[in-house]
């Protein structure tokens, strides 16, 4: 299969990378400005939280839709991976800050008794950790000293995903159409993640298939 990379100068790609990163935190600058002048509503904590979560949500989604879109479309984007995961991290980062500064003033007897009313919190507290853990971990030198086991680590995604459908899910009363939309495409992702071993052995036989036929 012929594969479509974005074929940039190599002087500018980094400087994509970069610019992905600028692009991709707007939106929180954006939601960030619209709150300090009174134009989120009535209730503008609650709305800048929900609007990093949802933004936390789209960017994992980028992540997890790279590998896919290699080894199925022949999309190269792993360039932009890291910076994507990245995002991830902070906007999940942000969510959390907003829930826990300017929802709960700090105030840990309330945010007990917040996750004592409403458990899914937790799965998007072990989603944030999980991330912490990925986002330290995301650069070359870790890379280096863990060998195999940064494949590993990494592999957290996917349960960091499982953790985000259900704190997204159970986040609010009614589902929007959005709200599924999104979960549907994260329970398409981590069963892809489970038939991703079959197909790449599959695609193995293929090919050795095709040399043996070639040979002869």
């Amino acid at each position: 299969m012929a594969g479509f990379s974005l074929s940039l100068p190599k002087r500018w790609q980094s400087a994509s990378v970069w610019a992905l990163y600028a692009v991709g935190l707007m939106p929180a600058a954006s939601g960030f400005y619209l709150g300090a002048t009174g134009a989120l509503g009535p209730d503008p904590v609650k709305t800048f939280e929900l609007f990093l979560g949802l933004w936390t949500i789209r960017f994992l989604l980028a992540t997890l839709f790279v590998s896919p879109l290699r080894e199925l479309g022949g999309w190269n984007l792993l360039r932009y991976r890291r910076a994507l995961g990245l995002l991830t991290f902070y906007y999940a980062l942000m969510h959390f800050l907003v829930y826990m500064v300017l929802d709960q003033a700090l105030f840990l007897p309330a945010v007990v008794a917040d996750v004592a009313k409403r458990p899914f919190i937790m799965f998007g507290m072990a989603g944030l950790v999980m991330l912490t853990a990925l986002a330290v971990t995301s650069n070359n030198l870790s890379i280096r000293r863990m060998g195999r086991n940064w494949i590993w680590l990494h592999r957290l995604v996917y349960i960091i995903a499982a953790c985000g459908a259900v704190h997204f899910a159970l986040s609010t009363k009614v589902l929007s159409l959005e709200q599924y939309v999104y979960i549907t495409l994260i329970i398409a992702m981590i069963l892809y993640r489970s038939w991703r071993p079959i197909m790449m052995q599959r695609r193995k036989r293929a090919r050795r298939a095709a040399t043996v036929g070639a040979a002869g």
